[in-house]
């Protein structure tokens, strides 16, 4: 527990310098590396399927095997600093609230910077967004990240430890890498959307649930939870729907919409009401309830490590 605290610590105060190496460029390195060669040699449906099994199966190992091989050679105080560092890097919410708020930034220089920042976080098309699509994406983005980037790999790390943190970080950066559907990726992809879901299925329903509970007053924690349930399977995703219905809950604005992604319309259903206009300042009030969100973890972590 003290070593996950050390770790969000670290994370709210030094956050992710781009100067620094991390794992994560490593393991998109992998990936980008497996797709190349096992695409030499595959190239049916059933192939390329079978083909993206395997780089699941190959990276979930290189998470979880070596590193668990050094620990083994490791005394506790190196072991322990060692720890915090993967649970530091597994984390990222001062590194979203840096690119969230430097779309934000972006937009009070012109829309153009805007669009051309929001590029940064998001895989959508950008160049037609107006203010408010700019906006939206941002939202979109920190809402959806607060579970993929803070909650799910806390959720892995406080039952699993470090090996845990990887393995998760891992699938993640498959699915952000490969699972599209698009010809490129439909097939080779499909494990790596697949695992993912399984992965996320868990943490994305608690951050929506404690999103809700960031709420002071107990009515509008009973109406974010309604939202939850209205609008979550709206979403084309199983998982993403839950904490972005919640914050379109909190801040009372609506979500979600049809996007182009690579010149392509894809249509996708709107989710809240809109109650409120969609403004920038939606952007650092998306940061706050993700805050929120990761102290509340902590916080029910710290209680049940007390109790049990």
């Amino acid at each position: 527990m003290i070593l996950i605290f050390i770790a969000v610590a670290i994370d709210w105060i030094v956050g992710d310098p781009y100067f620094l190496p991390h794992p994560i460029r490593l393991m998109g390195s992998i990936i980008a590396f497996e797709e190349r060669f096992f695409k030499k040699y595959f190239s049916t449906k059933t192939g390329l399927e079978f083909a993206g099994l395997l780089i699941v199966l190959i990276n979930i190992s290189l998470a979880i095997f070596p590193m668990y091989f050094i620990f083994s050679f490791l005394g506790p105080r190196t072991k322990n600093v060692l720890t915090v560092i993967i649970y530091y890097y597994c984390i990222s919410a001062r590194m979203l609230h840096y690119e969230a708020m430097e779309v934000k930034k972006a937009l009070d220089i012109s829309l153009e910077a805007g669009r051309e920042r929001v590029k940064y976080i998001v895989g959508r098309d950008t160049e037609n967004l107006n203010e408010n699509g700019v906006v939206r994406a941002t939202v979109e983005t920190v809402a959806e990240n607060t579970s993929d980037g803070i909650i799910a790999p806390l959720f892995y790390m406080v039952i699993f430890g470090p090996l845990g943190g990887l393995t998760y970080k891992f699938v993640n950066t498959m699915d952000s890498m490969i699972a599209y559907k698009n010809e490129r990726y439909i097939h080779i992809g499909r494990a790596a959307a697949i695992v993912d879901d399984i992965f996320n299925y868990i943490p994305a329903r608690l951050t929506g649930l404690l999103m809700a509970l960031t709420n002071i007053y107990p009515k509008k924690i009973v109406e974010t939870l309604k939202d939850i349930k209205k609008f979550a399977r709206h979403h084309s995703s199983p998982n993403a729907g839950y904490p972005e219905s919640a914050v379109a809950s909190i801040l009372g604005v609506q979500l979600g919409g049809g996007q182009f992604y690579k010149g392509l319309w894809v249509e996708k259903p709107k989710i809240g009401y809109e109650k409120n206009f969609l403004t920038r300042e939606c952007i650092f009030s998306t940061i706050k309830v993700m805050y929120k969100t990761e102290i509340l973890f902590l916080i029910f972590y710290f209680v049940i490590s007390i109790i049990f």
